[in-house]
């Protein structure tokens, strides 16, 4: 079932009328407070630096050359792999996180696809099956849900719903490879 472009269509359509929805005169004790609460969250990578949970994906995000991008405007939906996930990447690449690094191309075309335009939270996900995403690089996802659990291709979401200004980040057991 490929229903990812009435998917994004639908999510992004309930996205603005939430948005535009809210009243248009400034409550006084409401800005301020909304204007703070968005600067202690930081940008994507910001809280992924602030969670110390993501030294080899920000170390990866680092030598591609994206942290401006994931400082961006956005929105953005990140599938951030844990540390376990990279390592076990690695090995089964037989690779090294240097040669990784090292090779920006490949580790350019493996970040962005871990990378959905918008914002997209767990609970926009419940009844997916086999829905088709793309990513910013331009090849799709296929994302699962099924009593809770969301899966995307076959990595496993184990902690969602990570909130950025500009976006949110969910963690995944896997290391998507395009």
């Amino acid at each position: 079932m490929r229903l990812s472009r009435s998917l994004i269509a639908s999510l992004a359509f309930a996205l603005v009328v939430g948005v535009s929805c809210g009243s248009d005169e400034p409550d006084a004790d409401s800005v301020a407070p909304s204007a703070e609460s968005e600067m202690m969250v930081g940008d994507i990578v910001e809280v992924a630096i602030a969670a110390d949970q993501f030294p080899t994906l920000i170390a990866a995000v680092q030598a591609a050359g994206l942290v401006e991008t994931l400082q961006g405007d956005g929105p953005f939906t990140v599938f951030a792999p844990s540390e376990a996930a990279f390592s076990a990447a690695l090995a089964a690449l037989n690779l090294t996180a240097a040669e990784l690094l090292a090779d920006t191309e490949t580790l350019t075309n493996i970040l962005t696809y871990h990378v959905v335009p918008g914002t997209v939270m767990s609970a926009d996900l419940v009844g997916a099956s086999d829905v088709a995403v793309a990513t910013v690089n331009g090849a799709e996802i296929v994302v699962n849900e099924y009593m809770g659990a969301v899966t995307i291709n076959s990595a496993t979401v184990v902690a969602a719903d990570i909130a950025a200004s500009n976006g949110v980040i969910h963690v995944i057991d896997q290391v998507l490879l395009p």
